[in-house]
């Protein structure tokens, strides 16, 4: 690959590096106010600046926060089966304390450990590759960060993009506008990606060694402890009504959702369990819900640390959930989902939850950040793609249409991505 760095981009890492220097005060300042509302935000700040203890010859795993994660924790089981030693890489606290609890026997066993990724400066990544000597990274979903992907080039590490893919919005953008960017991803080992349309996007910018993978999320593991008690749950609350779980809604699209709800009101109205994906918001939301005359109720108060409940269920229209780690709960609740984000810009959450417990989904208008598995499932069947709230209300009262059977063909069609995704890596590591 002989002309990467181009001249554009040369030019435009020099930019990026003054802005990182100027700017860090305002990092720093950064970290230091979500530390006041999260105390590990400024917890192991050594490593931030590249301080780790070695354990060298491990495997990289970029997962900067929890969806990127879980979409590895498949990956990353598989990893630690065959022996490796697995280093992942966060950048907020939900994925780090996500890593601490799905591989805490494996983190006690030492062949597992979750740190902060460094801060983008080159000596910080140089201190990071003395610790760890990476045989490999994976980089999951579409993370960019340009000091990282430089400095792996001139070490030597091969970097990967895994459980990739290139978003419509960001593909136009990049192709059109932000041209560096699209130079930047060039400088990667691969691209392991989710489709052939990913792979036909990310061919046209010049990325070379790209594999279609699929998508890890497919075999993720499901804790059953969740599943068990939120059909218990469900059998307690709602015995003889339809149950449908608004899955990580997003701020701006509340409106939506609650007008929905007051739509479907009436004798047969379904119980809506209103999972909001910030918990900074769980009040807030919760004040809007009785705000629109709903009657609510808290799962904190509902139901006690271990997901039991007491006593007779509360007559409501809405629970909500003011909780983290307990979204399988939550879906093992319902008849159907509805995942949020698709009403924003910003663009829907993954299908793949609520599909994997053979939940029927409806999503917004807004699907570009999933295209992949969404616009396959919307074909399947197995997903109602909405334009607007009348239609959500319509799927709504239609209720679901896709049975398990068709979910699980939906599936079985789909899996396989942890072992296409080490089989690639393995090939383009030899070569």
């Amino acid at each position: 690959m002989a002309d990467f760095p181009t001249f554009r981009l040369r030019r435009w890492m020099l930019l990026y590096r003054l802005i990182w220097i100027v700017g860090f005060p305002v990092i720093m300042l950064y970290l230091w106010r979500r530390a006041r509302k999260d105390a590990l935000y400024g917890q192991h700040l050594g490593e931030r600046f590249g301080s780790y203890a070695p354990m060298p010859n491990a495997v990289w795993v970029h997962a900067v926060s929890l969806g990127e994660l879980r979409s590895a924790v498949p990956l990353i089981r598989e990893l630690l089966d065959r022996g490796e030693k697995v280093v992942t890489t966060h950048f907020t606290p939900a994925g780090r304390r996500e890593a601490e609890r799905v591989f805490a026997a494996d983190i006690n066993a030492g062949n597992l450990r979750p740190v902060w990724v460094p801060f983008e400066f080159r000596w910080t990544f140089r201190r990071f590759f003395k610790a760890f000597t990476p045989k490999y990274g994976l980089v999951m979903e579409i993370e960019i960060w340009p000091v990282m992907i430089m400095e792996c080039r001139r070490k030597g590490v091969p970097l990967f993009m895994c459980n990739s893919q290139y978003p419509s919005k960001s593909y136009l953008r990049d192709t059109t506008k932000t041209k560096a960017r699209a130079d930047l991803m060039r400088g990667f080992a691969g691209a392991l990606v989710k489709s052939d349309l990913q792979r036909e996007r990310f061919s046209s910018i010049g990325v070379e060694h790209i594999a279609v993978t699929g998508e890890t999320r497919f075999e993720q593991p499901i804790p059953p402890h969740l599943v068990e008690r939120g059909e218990t749950a469900r059998k307690w609350l709602a015995p003889n009504r339809r149950v449908i779980t608004i899955a990580s809604a997003v701020e701006s699209e509340d409106e939506t959702y609650i007008a929905a709800i007051k739509a479907t009101r009436g004798p047969d109205a379904p119980l809506f369990v209103y999972v909001p994906r910030k918990p900074e918001r769980f009040a807030e939301v919760g004040e809007m819900l009785r705000a629109a005359g709903l009657k609510v109720a808290e799962r904190s108060t509902t139901f006690d640390a271990d997901l039991m409940y007491s006593g007779q269920a509360p007559d409501i229209d809405v629970l909500l959930g003011d909780s983290l780690g307990e979204m399988y709960f939550y879906l093992a609740m319902s008849d159907q989902a509805i995942v949020g984000g698709g009403f924003t810009p910003h663009g829907a959450h993954n299908v793949i939850e609520p599909l994997a417990l053979k939940k029927p989904v409806i999503v917004g208008p807004e699907i570009w950040t999933i295209e992949y598995p969404a616009v396959e499932a919307i074909a399947a069947g197995v997903c109602t793609h909405v334009q607007t709230e009348a239609e959500l209300v319509n799927a709504i009262e239609a209720g679901p249409k896709a049975s398990p059977d068709t979910i699980n063909a939906f599936f079985a069609a789909h899996t396989g991505a942890v072992e296409k995704t080490l089989q690639a890596v393995k090939e383009f590591t030899t070569r």
